[in-house]
This record gives structure tokens, sequence and C-alpha cells, in this order.
């Protein structure tokens, strides 16, 4: 099993007074949605009493957020559930989404590789794999609010080369769902991605390659901050390091500083992320809706199942509970030993892909995140936002496949000259990408074939 490299990184708490800002911004920001949503139900008379006025075309609600249907004698605590929900998320724009009791078809089909279950420390985690089962592992870690079928355009190409394993994390998808805050902490999620990783045959000499978008790349660079030495290349799509991510957050994002600090209360958003039909899914998958196709339509109908019980949001939610509150520290690190700043950075090669057209993070953030990596090279792609791997398939997957099986570099010695700031950053990224183009191949780089460790599934 792959061991920890120890002395290196170490994940730190902030400090106490940032703990509190947060935990007071959240109670104002609770306390003024609802206000708002109480006011918004003062002025809507006509959706309380449930007589045709809400639009609901006669359909029944999942109130316990169990997946069952309120039926025509439900008891009188569910018409209470009924009314505390209204009144807690605000009149009409607080509709419960319908129950979806059926995934659709993309989440179950065996076109994308076989579904598998796997227990670890008593989580059990549902995966899809594809590709040559002896083939270096590549772990897709999907976003919020997402699951592994985010990675449908890159699981094909992908699973030519490799060992393809697209995961759904704790809390998500078709794997277990904790409710416990605590589950989520950073040591525990990071921890149990390494055990997974060794059941499925890695180690310090069977390395693997991490890609992540936005979430799971916030878990990934965990994961290879702390378990760097069974991490061959990671790819972080859509989310800076985590020391410099949450200070970028743009206000007009809708994942912000305001949501972060609303997402630490407890039930309320996982109310308002139900309200109107799962409304933010809609709201987070715009370039699929926008294309009108049928089968980008069937892939937010699968994030709307995958999302559509209370459970579903709980889970994922609380990964905001926790990862606002961590950071990424070296150890035993002598900050005036100008000999020590190169070893204290981040040693596995590192490709940050974001999107020309992303709101929801910053090019600042991922400048600066070059400081904590000794190699790594940034990318933008044109004409996408915040999903470019969905938005821009093609040339993501042409990067991937270029930037993780290129031919073997021989590295140019830089000149020794040290510039500081932001201007050193941009050249050290500069000369790492003109040196990256400039040695691609369209060949293949030919593999060892590894064994792999046998690994017993659980079915359902």
């Amino acid at each position: 099993m792959a061991r920890p490299v120890g002395g290196r990184d170490n994940v730190v708490s902030i400090s106490a007074a940032e703990s509190l800002k947060m935990f007071a911004f959240s109670v104002v920001w609770g306390s003024w949605i609802v206000v708002k949503n109480a006011a918004a139900r003062a002025v809507s008379p006509l959706w309380s009493n449930g007589g045709g006025g809400g639009g609901d075309g006669g359909h029944k609600y999942d109130v316990d957020g169990d997946g069952r249907e309120a039926g025509a004698g439900a008891v009188d605590d569910d018409a209470v559930a009924t009314d505390t929900a209204v009144a807690t998320t605000g009149g009409k724009a607080a509709r419960r989404a319908p129950p979806r009791d059926r995934p659709p078809p993309c989440l179950s089909t065996t076109v994308y590789g076989t579904h598998s279950y796997v227990k670890v420390k008593g989580v059990k985690f549902h995966y899809v794999e594809c590709g040559d089962p002896k083939g270096m592992i590549v772990l897709l870690l999907h976003g919020f609010p997402s699951c592994w079928i985010s990675w449908h355009h890159q699981i094909p190409t992908l699973s030519k080369h490799f060992r393809v394993i697209a995961v759904d994390l704790k809390g998500f998808g078709d794997s277990d769902k904790p409710s416990a805050r605590k589950s989520y902490r950073v040591e525990n999620l990071v921890n149990e991605l390494a055990v997974f990783l060794s059941m499925l045959g890695v180690d310090d000499c069977n390395k693997c390659h991490v890609i992540g978008h936005d979430l799971g790349a916030l878990l990934g660079w965990y994961l290879v901050h702390l378990w760097p030495n069974c991490v061959s290349k990671f790819v972080a799509i859509s989310c800076p390091h985590p020391n410099v991510h949450w200070e970028y957050l743009p206000s007009s994002s809708f994942f912000n500083k305001n949501w972060i600090c609303f997402s630490q209360l407890p039930y309320l958003p996982e109310m308002d992320a139900l309200q109107n039909d799962l409304k933010i899914i809609n709201q987070c998958y715009q370039h699929l809706s926008k294309t009108n196709q049928s089968d980008d339509l069937s892939y937010i109908d699968a994030y709307k199942y995958t999302f559509s019980r209370t459970e579903d949001w709980t889970g994922a939610i609380n990964y905001f509970r926790n990862l606002p509150f961590y950071r990424i520290e070296p150890r035993n690190t002598c900050r005036n030993d100008s000999l020590n700043k190169e070893e204290d950075m981040l040693q596995v090669p590192c490709l940050l892909i974001t999107g020309s057209k992303d709101v929801s993070v910053r090019m600042e953030s991922f400048i600066k995140s070059t400081e904590f990596l000794k190699t790594s090279t940034v990318r933008i792609i044109d004409n996408a936002s915040h999903f470019p791997h969905q938005e821009q398939p093609k040339v993501v997957n042409d990067l991937l496949i270029s930037y993780l099986i290129r031919v073997k570099v021989i590295q140019k010695e830089l000149s020794s000259q040290n510039f500081g700031g932001i201007v050193g950053r941009m050249r050290d990224i500069v000369s790492s990408t003109v040196q990256y183009g400039n040695t691609l191949k369209d060949s293949v780089q030919k593999r060892n074939i590894l064994p792999t460790t046998v690994m017993t599934s659980l079915q359902n």
C-alpha cells in the first residue's frame, strides 16, 4: 500500500479568527435568505394553499428527501414538512422537485465501461472502469454538482491508452453519502482515496495519473500533496491551488464567498438547492441547455436525477462545509533559506487548464498557483467557461493525451537569473509551455506492463 511522504506537506486549518468570521457571515446570509424568502411568500398568497396556483400539474413531491412520493392520504406530518419547506425557502420559487425514481439510460449504460463497487473503510465507492486492465491508471475526479458521467467525453479517448477509473466521490452519485459533516474532513477524504487507489494496484512503483475538475481537482490537490509518491502527473481543470482558491473567488460567480458562507448552515442550503425543479443544475450546466441537443439534455436529466433528494445534496455540500477551512503548508520549512524553496514545492508535474470565459475563477489564481509547483504548465481553452472538458472536448482531450503520454523531454537549463514576482512566474510558465509545445510527439510512448492487485468488487 502507498505511504504518504513524511515531512513534506501538512494540511493545516485556517486561523480561529478566520473560522469565526466565516461562521458569522453564514448566520448573516442565512438570516437574510430566510427573511427574503418569507417576504416572497407573503406576496405570493396563491401558492400557499396549493389550489393550482403553484403550477405543479398535480405532481406529488418528495417531502422527506428519500425518493418516496407523498401520497394523497399523507399524514399531517408531511403537510407540516411541506409548509416548513415553503416557509424556509420561499414561496413559489421553493417548489420541490418531482421525484425521479429511474436513472436516465446514460447513467446505467455500459458504453463507457464496467460499473463496479468497492468498500473502503466502510464507505462504498461506485466507479466506472474502461480500458486495458493492465494499463496505467488515470483517476478521474468529478466536480460539483456532478458525478462520474461528467467525463463521458474523456473516457472513450483516454481508455485507448490507459486504464480509466471514473469514480463517484463520497457523497455523490451511487457512492455512499454519510450525512455527518466530519466524514468529509480532508484527511478522511484523502486517505480513503489513497486506499481506493491502493486496492486498484497503485503504489510507489505503479503510479497513476490524476485528473480533476472543480471540486474534484480541489480534492486532487490535497491528494498529490499528501501522497505524491503514487501520482505521476496531475491535471487540475478549472481549479487553482487550495492555498489561493478561496481568496480569489470572483463575486460574480454563483458559488462565491457568500454561497460558501451560506453553505455552512445546516439544512437550508439543501432546501435551497432543491427548489424550482433543481434550478441550480440548469444554472451550472447552461452550456448543455443552450445546445438544445437531445444528448446534452439527457445529461442534464442525469444530473437532476443524481441530486433529486435532500441526502444527495447533504454529502456534496459537506465538502464546502470543510474544505474552505484547510490549507497546505510545507513541513520543516526554513522560510529564510532560499535553497529550500524549490525543495518545498510540489514535485509532481501539474497541468492547469482553465476556460477563457470562466467567471467562477480568476486567472490570477492559476498564475499564483505556480508558486507552489516545481513543474507546471497553464493552458487556456478558448470559447470555454467552467466546463472546458465538456464545452471543448476535442481540444481538451488532445491536450490531455499529449501531456500524459508525450515522449521524454530533454530538459534545457534555464538561465540562473532570478526573476521575482508575477514576471518571474509568467516567464517560467511561458518557458514551460514553449518547451512543451516543441517536444510533443504523435507517437505513444511505450509503457511497461505493471502487475496490479486483484480487487473484489461489491455488487449491489
